[in-house]
């Protein structure tokens, strides 16, 4: 309610490197210590061993892809900010040219745009577009939610029961980008049962624009509680939907978008 490799410092992202031959590969194992946090080279890294998995172009794309996503969510990429591909690339100790294609694909998604001859930056957003995607989200989700309530049975919605307290695991870590991704994936569920997937690939993306950071409000804007309070609706709503409770669903499902808009 109110993101697969991760990236940025503290998100643990595997390093990705060329070998002799030109091909990239990724370690089986990632260093430790600081450097290693951060998607750094650290010279006290062992050797990797020989046999290694090749990752194609496109897999390396989509790594750091999720890694930018995740260091979007986290506020390790903060609003208003410039940030170029090659040093991106030292970070995740990659070559400039997948990160380019991931911020480009950001850029399409509306994450972050082109600054000519400097990079990317990232995009400012205030209340007034969080609310306006909170209320295009209910317009799509809450009907659908309420046919769902009256069609599915009982034992089906009691599947999501592990997607729903894996949110709340996820909230009281206090990892916004951890507990986004948790948050995506039960309302992914959910909307599926419905069987159409172009309204779920359009809500997991309107979805995924309203969990970016606002501008001015840093990686904390939204505190451990306020997490938790979050992920517990999935609950409810999971107890209510397997009651067939329509006023309560309806109920949970308008205030969790309203808490969604975020403040007035």
């Amino acid at each position: 309610m109110k993101q697969g490799a991760q990236g940025s410092a503290g998100t643990g992202v595997p390093q990705v490197r060329a070998d002799a031959a030109g091909q990239t590969r990724v370690p089986r194992q990632a260093g430790t210590g600081a450097g290693a946090a951060r998607g750094e080279h650290t010279h006290s890294e062992p050797p990797a061993p020989r046999a290694r998995p090749v990752v194609q172009r496109a897999s390396v794309r989509g790594q750091i892809l999720d890694a930018l996503r995740a260091a979007l969510v986290a506020g390790d990429l903060r609003p208003g900010e410039v940030y170029s591909a090659p040093v991106l690339g030292e970070r995740f100790g990659v070559s400039a040219t997948p990160v380019r294609e991931a911020m480009q694909q950001l850029a399409l998604e509306g994450a972050v745009e082109v600054v000519p001859n400097r990079g990317f930056r990232v995009v400012e957003r205030g209340t007034r577009e969080l609310a306006e995607l909170a209320e295009v989200r209910a317009l799509i989700e809450v009907p659908v939610m309420l046919r769902l309530a009256r069609t599915v049975p009982a034992e089906r919605w009691a599947e999501l029961r592990p997607l729903a307290e894996a949110t709340v695991r996820a909230a009281s870590s206090g990892c916004r980008a951890t507990y986004a991704e948790s948050d995506r994936g039960f309302h992914r569920a959910v909307l599926s049962l419905s069987g159409n997937r172009q309204l779920v690939r359009i809500a997991e993306d309107l979805h995924r624009r309203a969990q970016w950071p606002l501008v001015g409000g840093g990686p904390g804007a939204r505190g451990r509680a306020d997490l938790v309070a979050d992920a517990h609706e999935h609950t409810a709503l999971l107890d209510a939907l397997i009651a067939r409770d329509l006023e309560v669903v309806r109920a949970l499902v308008g205030e969790h978008f309203a808490g969604a808009a975020g403040p007035a």
